[in-house]
């Protein structure tokens, strides 16, 4: 199996799971209900997923990956919240049927994480990553190595707002705040993370 189709299938799969968590519980959810669900056999999900919390996993990833993407594309001479202003505007208008309803997966998922430890774990194993790539985004921002301490304190400060905003706002929503409530999200992210990092992350830089 290809990369590309074994990607695919972990987030159908991922997709079913996290529907059957939100609705019925993790508990009372097993393995042959998502396989049932996605139309495979139980082997089959056993195959790609350690255990039927960890099928969370991929549409958790799915709630960072439009925040992570707009980061590796910030452009040196833009400021972030102008830069998230614009990518903002444009997933509203461009953004399909499925990755809205995947946003909104993730949004439950990251609420579920709140009382079901092993979803918890999906969402800071995914906030790990965010961490990782913030230290890389960064480093190349302020001309300075990944490893470097200011650098990595940096980027855990950053990816720890990033989540806490994703928090409060995914649980706002659900619990059926107006979204319009939340129309300067890409200032709010901009903000949290010019905050974290004292101000040292977030202006245009001269290459």
């Amino acid at each position: 199996m290809s990369d590309q189709r074994r990607h695919r299938l972990r987030l159908d799969v991922s997709r079913e799971a996290a529907r059957l968590f939100w609705e019925q519980g993790v508990d009372a959810t097993s393995g042959d209900q998502i396989a049932e669900a996605v139309g495979l056999s139980t082997r089959t999900i056993w195959r790609h997923f350690r255990s039927k919390e960890s099928c969370a996993e991929p549409i958790v990833m799915r709630g960072v990956e439009w925040e992570m993407a707009t980061l590796r594309s910030w452009p040196p001479q833009r400021s972030l919240e102008v830069h998230f202003a614009a990518e903002s505007n444009r997933f509203g208008s461009e953004a399909s049927d499925v990755e809205r309803t995947d946003t909104v997966l993730a949004m439950k998922m990251i609420r579920l994480a709140d009382t079901e430890p092993a979803i918890r774990t999906a969402w800071l194993m995914a906030c790990d990553q965010v961490e990782r790539e913030m230290a890389e985004i960064i480093a190349q921002r302020l001309g300075l190595s990944a490893g470097n301490l200011d650098v990595r304190l940096h980027a855990a400060a950053a990816s720890a707002a990033l989540r806490v905003l994703n928090e409060h706002i995914g649980a706002a929503l659900l619990e059926g705040v107006d979204p319009g409530d939340f129309a300067d999200g890409a200032a709010r992210i901009a903000q949290a993370v010019r905050r974290a990092t004292g101000g040292a992350v977030g202006d245009p830089v001269t290459t």
